[in-house]
């Protein structure tokens, strides 16, 4: 009769040997992955969180800047104003789509209004000066008039003197005309799902099975870690994949308009690679927090921020250059261009594979340190 060892529990054959039930095991694989996914079905807390609430933010922002547009201004003219009375009818259609223009004969109202930000300036001519009273409660639209204002009186200087311009302006966007605020939307929020989940899901996994000592029987069980551990990425994996089709495929209706690129398909090795990187996160968080509450809030000050940071939500192009940089440091930046490139822009496997390999890379990294954290229960 063999002795027990002290320290896990097993036998001391069982302690130098490796039973055949160690190996992986396609069957106990795939009984794991169904108990997983059950597990994490039944429970709705996490359902929403992980599959509706981000979704909730594509719907919300999808309608919110479906039909976005440059926001027209507002200004009031007193009396005759040369710059604008004198605009050939051709200029002032086109002026009329992004500025409009009320007359009125009362100063003090005029003013009163801007004041109070009902309109956005004010405009008025005294012999050859151009009068312009705006207020700088928004900076943003205070600007624009200016601009609007001062390439007026520009023009109007020009055709006083009967002489052309040197230089002609030619802008135009580089996207194509009917790119939609969905385009950009899409990959931002999918990449922010799929990090969510990915984190939260593994690190609360771990730590609860610590908790509960599942980890403990896992490795006493004949079922080996290889197994184990197959079975979690697998369920994160499939997880993902349907959040994407899922984030698509709404994203698709008619309602939002989103259009795919021919090189749509590769967002899905994409979000598998990133399913991966950022599984590496929790399982470091799970690997040192002791209890799920702990866990769950180490992982929400990881990602929440990461995404804002990343241009989830928002574009990063106005950001301090120290912040862009520290973005550039973020996996899910990374993602979310590269998700962007192939759904929106066109793009290939030249922009995916860097991407793709710089996130596995990321999880190789990130895994090793996790496992010399690994801890098998809380003693």
């Amino acid at each position: 009769m063999s002795a027990r060892n002290e320290t896990d529990g097993t036998t001391g054959a069982d302690s130098t040997a490796t039973p055949r039930g160690r190996r992986f095991d396609g069957r106990a694989f795939a009984s794991l992955s169904r108990a997983m996914a059950l597990g994490m079905l039944r429970d709705r807390t996490a359902v929403f969180f992980i599959l509706l609430f981000p979704l909730m933010f594509l719907v919300l922002f999808g309608a919110l800047f479906k039909d976005e547009s440059t926001p027209r201004a507002e200004i009031v003219q007193l009396g005759r104003v040369e710059v604008l009375d004198a605009l050939p009818e051709e200029t002032r259609g086109a002026l009329d789509d992004f500025l409009t223009v009320r007359k009125t004969d009362d100063r003090e109202q005029a003013l009163e209004d801007v004041r109070a930000g009902d309109v956005d300036a004010l405009l008025w001519q005294e012999g050859d000066q151009v009068r312009l009273r705006y207020s700088a409660a928004d900076p943003a639209r205070a600007g624009s008039v200016r601009a609007i204002v001062d390439s007026l009186v520009q023009q109007a200087n020009i055709a006083a003197t009967g002489q052309p311009p040197a230089y002609e302006l030619t802008a135009s966007r580089v996207e194509d005309e009917s790119l939609k605020a969905i385009q950009f939307l899409t990959p931002g929020m999918l990449g922010w799902a799929v990090a969510m989940s990915a984190v939260v899901g593994s690190a609360l996994t771990l730590v609860n099975w610590r908790k509960k000592r599942i980890l403990r029987r896992l490795w006493l069980s004949p079922v080996g870690p290889s197994t184990v551990i197959a079975a979690r990425i697998g369920v994160n994996i499939a997880l993902a994949l349907v959040q994407t089709l899922v984030f698509v495929g709404v994203a698709a209706l008619p309602f939002y308009g989103l259009e795919l690129s021919g090189y749509w398909w590769l967002c899905l090795p994409l979000v598998i690679c990133g399913t991966l990187a950022f599984m590496s996160i929790g399982l470091v968080v799970g690997a040192r927090a002791k209890t799920e509450e702990a866990a769950n809030g180490v992982t929400q000050v990881i990602v929440l921020p990461m995404a804002f940071l990343s241009g989830s939500f928002f574009p990063l192009d106005g950001a301090p250059s120290w912040l862009r940089t520290v973005s550039d440091l973020l996996p899910l930046k990374h993602m979310t261009e590269a998700m962007q490139d192939v759904l929106s822009r066109g793009q290939g496997w030249g922009a995916a594979l860097p991407t793709m390999g710089g996130l596995l890379l990321f999880a190789a990294v990130l895994t090793a340190v996790a496992a010399r954290l690994f801890r098998w229960d809380d003693a």
